[in-house]
């Protein structure tokens, strides 16, 4: 049962980075990333009632308590980076970053859970970060195709042509640390949520937990909108915006109940990697929706990144 919820949780999570590009137009990403989470607040202890979970409450020791709090903390920083590189940069791009959490979560299991690795864990863990460099720093085809195409016609222009290339690739370069500085953040504090996570829900109810990480969530990015005096862009949101914002919301919120009843049923090494190939979900949509395409090497990545998790399953 507990493979049925990580796919679930693949599947909503993929949807969940999709609406959210889409509901941050023309806002900032702490904004968004509070009123997402607000959204999943609400939906998280709707569906503690609904189960009954909330009499557990009483029955919460202070380690549980403790590191169910560390790992909200973990997850809202992981959050805000996220969506921060995911406004600066393409989803596809952003996302593959993000999944590389899968290669910190099993390094941290073994570490702290005890788990360990195997021959092909190993090999899926080359797979993924070799993957994720290929999607991340692909060279788009398009412009290759133009470039060798002026160096048969225009041999003096070929000169021209690269120099330009220098120039936008050193300007690329720069926004580029600034993005995946985020993005790597998202994936290091994301790892250290699933690890902090499994234990805090240990005799916990998985709705009633996640119900409690949210709380902590939120606090952390209404403090930090706060803090930066952005709390007035709330009133400047459009339709568009609340929609898209609400509609994530709700599919994260969706994709955390799914994932940590995996979690409590199931072994992290696992549920990780299967909720990982949400990236799947998130690039078909990129494609429709944005209309984002893959060249050779970024497909050529995407399928070592798919294989390296598959991988961890067998």
């Amino acid at each position: 049962m507990w493979i049925l919820f990580a796919l679930g949780s693949a599947f909503f999570a993929g949807i969940t980075s999709i609406l959210a590009k889409c509901g941050m137009k023309d806002i900032n990403s702490n904004v968004a990333t509070m009123l997402r989470t607000g959204v999943v607040l609400v939906f998280s202890w709707l569906m503690v009632f609904v189960t009954g979970a909330f009499s557990g409450i009483w029955e919460i020791t202070i380690k549980s308590l403790l590191f169910l709090i560390l790992s909200g903390i973990a997850t809202g920083i992981s959050w805000l980076c996220y969506f921060k590189a995911l406004q600066m940069n393409d989803v596809n791009k952003v996302t593959v970053i993000d999944k590389c959490s899968t290669i910190f979560t099993m390094l941290l299991a073994v570490i702290f859970l005890g788990e360990k690795l195997s021959l092909f864990t190993v090999i899926s863990m080359l797979l993924l970060g070799v993957g994720t460099v290929l999607m991340v720093c692909p060279m788009p085809s398009g412009k290759m195709e133009k470039k060798e195409q002026n160096i048969r016609d225009h041999d003096n222009m070929e000169e021209n042509m690269l120099s330009e290339n220098e120039t936008s690739r050193e300007q690329k370069t720069d926004n580029s640390m600034t993005w995946i500085f985020f993005a790597l953040g998202s994936a290091i504090f994301a790892a250290l949520n699933v690890i902090l996570g499994k234990v805090g829900i240990e005799n916990v109810d998985s709705n009633l937990g996640t119900a409690i990480r949210t709380i902590v969530v939120l606090l952390i990015a209404w403090q930090i909108v706060e803090f930066t005096g952005q709390t007035r862009q709330i009133k400047q949101l459009s339709r568009r915006n609340w929609l898209f914002l609400i509609l994530s919301g709700c599919a994260t919120g969706a994709s955390w109940l799914c994932y940590y009843r995996a979690l409590q049923e199931g072994p992290v090494s696992a549920v990780v990697p299967i909720d990982k190939l949400s990236i799947l979900v998130t690039i078909v949509f990129s494609r429709l929706v944005f209309h984002e395409k893959l060249n050779k090497k970024s497909a050529i990545g995407l399928g070592m990144v798919v294989l390296g998790t598959l991988l961890i399953l067998i």
